[in-house]
């Protein structure tokens, strides 16, 4: 039978309570029965932990769902550790920022984006504004969701007979997929703005259409030059001006007469971008293999012709593209390189095809294991972060080494847990929090308790080779209470008790 809070004693005038409330919801060993009490307003910041920064029970789930406090239901809503399904059950919150958190996706968000089932993408997509005013607009919820990169290639080609057309009409957006048939259903669809998408398309590869016009500054000045089919007049203003022959080379729609003369062009990273075209001519290739300046040879070197657009694409995303070229990177992420083509590159002599090769998710066991081994640092580093199959041992010191992968790193399943004694006394006090939680130490890492840094002393504390006896001391010290109570080792009754002297009903 359970005790009521008012059978409590009661805590003293220091007893860190706020500090036992976050420690508990962060306590992967606490029953969901003790996680609910968490949902009050008393447990104040912990509710924050509880919801958006752990995997949580089916239980706490559907009490967060229907949760009255919206800004408790918006903190499950962007919650990387949970399903895309999970949060796909918000997708109809009566609150706009909990429908608009959402669609904007996780966070951290992951270096692979899991998609959102397609029943919630189509709810967001044809949602429509209500009756009274609120703080977005469905229309920019709409644009949150497709900027996440939660909406895949394959489910705007999978929509393109959908029988709403803000469904349909994404389908626009893979122009290159389509067939000819297909394409043509979308310039005669019945409706307005699902043909203004398609024609948008058409007018972009005609150099009579967008681009028949020099573009006014700002973002869409860029994309235009980067992508866009550009009429004569507009070819020649922009490659008479240096700010803009570094864009118009790298521009698919780009003449070849055009692309003799950028290959010669004074600017070495007008040059280089030259050499990165899938189209180059033989005779121009061969002269950008001898260019004068290093960083042209090798991009020129590195993919001998024949060369595909989707090929250059993905060497070109492990060369440093600046804000202005990502732009062409955007427009067309449904085309991808064969099969075979990443297979070469993870047997390639040439770094930077390896560290194409290494950012593949299906590139089988035995070049995983080739790459892992790699002695170039950085394609063991990507490939940590890329792979599914990546080796433990590859994985740890990608995070040792790389303290900005770290919030990535540290959802995955295949970061090690165990096996950490040897980075006990590291100078990073996250490598350190993360051996101090090893519960296979050997001992618990007491040394650690007194550390100058409050993650590492969590981290320590939390760890579960403490005994009982150790962790009632250590719940009273504020520098060790809220890692105390975190401590997986502390039975379900515990918990309970340290939530009653918080006050929390039961």
């Amino acid at each position: 039978m359970s005790r009521s809070p008012a059978a409590s004693p009661a805590p003293s005038a220091s007893a860190p309570t706020d500090l036992w409330l976050r420690g508990v919801a962060a306590n992967p060993g606490a029953p969901a029965e003790v996680l609910l009490r968490l949902l009050d307003p008393a447990a104040g910041a912990a509710r924050q932990i509880l919801c958006e920064e752990r995997e949580l029970p089916d239980e706490v789930v559907d009490a967060v769902v229907v949760h009255p406090d919206f800004k408790v239901r918006r903190s499950l809503a962007r919650n990387a550790r949970v399903a895309p399904a999970v949060r796909g059950r918000l997708v109809a919150d009566p609150h706009v920022l909990v429908r608009a958190t959402v669609a904007g996706g996780p966070r951290p968000r992951p270096r692979q984006q899991r998609p959102l089932p397609d029943d919630v993408l189509v709810t967001l997509l044809t949602a429509e504004d209500g009756g009274e005013r609120e703080l977005l607009t469905a229309a920019e919820v709409r644009q949150e969701l497709l900027s996440s990169w939660q909406v895949t290639t394959s489910f705007r080609y999978r929509m393109r007979g959908h029988e709403h057309p803000a469904v349909r009409g994404l389908a626009t957006g893979v122009w290159d997929m389509l067939t000819a048939q297909e394409r043509q259903a979308l310039l005669d669809d019945p409706d307005p703005d699902v043909r203004e998408s398609a024609e948008h398309w058409v007018s972009a590869a005609d150099p009579a259409g967008i681009g028949a016009v020099f573009p006014a500054p700002g973002h869409y000045r860029w994309l235009v030059l980067n992508n866009y089919a550009l009429s004569e007049t507009v070819l020649e203003e922009a490659l008479a001006d240096p700010e803009f022959r570094r864009s118009v080379a790298g521009n698919p729609h780009t003449p070849p007469y055009a692309v003799a003369r950028l290959a010669r062009d004074a600017d070495p990273a007008v040059r280089e971008r030259v050499a990165a075209r899938a189209d180059l001519d033989p005779a121009v290739w061969a002269e950008l293999t001898g260019d004068p300046d290093e960083r042209v040879r090798v991009r020129a070197r590195v993919q001998p012709l024949p060369r595909t657009q989707a090929e250059c694409r993905a060497v070109d995303h492990e060369t440093g593209e600046s804000a202005h070229d990502c732009l062409c990177l955007v427009l067309e992420p449904h085309t991808v390189p064969d099969p075979d083509w990443y297979r070469a590159c993870a047997e390639s002599g040439e770094v930077m095809l390896r560290l194409a090769a290494a950012k593949w998710p299906a590139l089988p066991a035995d070049l995983v294991a080739r790459l892992a081994a790699d002695p170039h640092e950085e394609v063991r580093h990507r490939l940590a972060s890329w792979h599914p199959l990546a080796p433990a041992a590859t994985v740890l010191a990608a995070f040792v080494a790389r303290p900005r992968q770290r919030p990535h790193l540290l959802l995955q399943s295949r970061l090690p847990r165990t096996g950490l004694a040897h980075l006990l006394d590291h100078e990073d006090p996250e490598v350190r929090a993360l051996a101090a939680a090893d519960p296979t130490l050997g001992r618990p890492p007491a040394d650690l308790l007194t550390d100058p840094d409050d993650r590492v002393r969590r981290a320590a504390v939390a760890n579960p080779l403490f005994t009982a006896d150790a962790l009632e001391e250590l719940l009273h010290d504020p520098a060790t209470a809220e890692g105390a109570a975190a401590n997986p080792g502390l039975p379900a009754a515990r918990l309970h008790t340290l939530l009653d002297l918080a006050h929390l009903p039961r």
